[in-house]
């Protein structure tokens, strides 16, 4: 597990509804259980701090970091779309981008994931399209220096003309391949995390559920169900997230307490 990724996880998981903040080490010790070394913990927020997603503070506790508004965004964004609180509808029309491509790999691929993210999908290396407008694609653009034409679109086949082109823009088939190993492989590890598990343990799995569910939001687009095949794994595979990660979100949220209150107990007792 990447520092970078768990520290978004972790900010949007359980930091986010703990006014997005915390310091240093506690968010060493909060990592520590998913196998991710100090260094790597300290070299991810310089990072992120350079990106705009973190903003150093003093804490009573020490030195720490806070989400900066831009992360708060994309942290409220994620959150929605991981726990499905908004109802996805459907107007009839697409969100259709046509862009200039960068030159450099390392920026294509960049933006490329950024759009993913974002719910779109290509029709070919200029254009893009998704179900839902998205206030932060035209921001995004710009600040990547990308030139681009953005429309709105509706198929005059209507619902089955729009049909063919999702299947263009996304391979659903692969995308119901992964919902199914995404289950497949969490079962047999949840399984074995149970009443009788420690807080820390419950902690580690409940986050490796969500991180490996996170990865989804540059995969599917969160289609609405008039789009969608029959019997959509995706449908399933949330049901099981939803299961396992309300199940162990109680014991998860009692070790982040403890991690976070460590801190909070070293400075009492200096100050007696």
């Amino acid at each position: 597990m990447q520092a970078r990724s768990a520290l978004f996880d972790l900010y949007g998981d359980y930091l986010r509804s703990r006014g997005g903040r915390a310091p240093v080490a506690a968010l060493v010790r909060l990592l520590a259980p998913l196998g991710v070394a100090p260094p790597a913990v300290r070299t991810a927020v310089s990072r992120m701090v350079r990106q705009g997603w973190l903003d150093p503070l003093r804490l009573a506790t020490g030195p720490g970091y806070s989400i900066t508004p831009k992360a708060a965004r994309r942290l409220d964004e994620a959150g929605a779309r991981i726990y499905r609180t908004g109802r996805i509808t459907w107007d009839g029309r697409f969100d259709l981008l046509v862009l200039t491509t960068p030159t450099a790999r390392r920026d294509r691929q960049r933006l490329a994931a950024n759009l993913s993210f974002l719910g779109y999908g290509t029709l070919d290396e200029h254009t893009w399209v998704a179900t839902r407008t998205s206030e932060d694609v035209d921001v995004l653009l710009e600040e990547a220096g990308v030139r681009y034409e953005r429309f709105t679109a509706a198929h005059a086949a209507g619902t089955p003309g729009a049909m063919a082109v999702v299947r263009r823009a996304w391979d659903l088939g692969a995308i119901g391949r992964a919902y199914e190993r995404f289950v497949a492989q969490q079962r047999p590890m949840l399984a074995g995390v149970t009443v009788r598990s420690g807080d820390e343990e419950a902690y580690a799995a409940r986050f490796r559920l969500v991180h490996a569910w996170r990865t989804f939001l540059f995969r599917d687009p969160q289609l609405p169900p008039a789009l969608l095949p029959e019997r959509w794994p995706g449908t399933a595979a949330a049901g099981f997230f939803d299961r396992h990660a309300s199940r162990l979100r109680p014991a998860a949220d009692r070790y982040v307490e403890q991690c976070l209150d460590a801190g909070n107990r070293t400075v009492r007792q200096k100050g007696r």
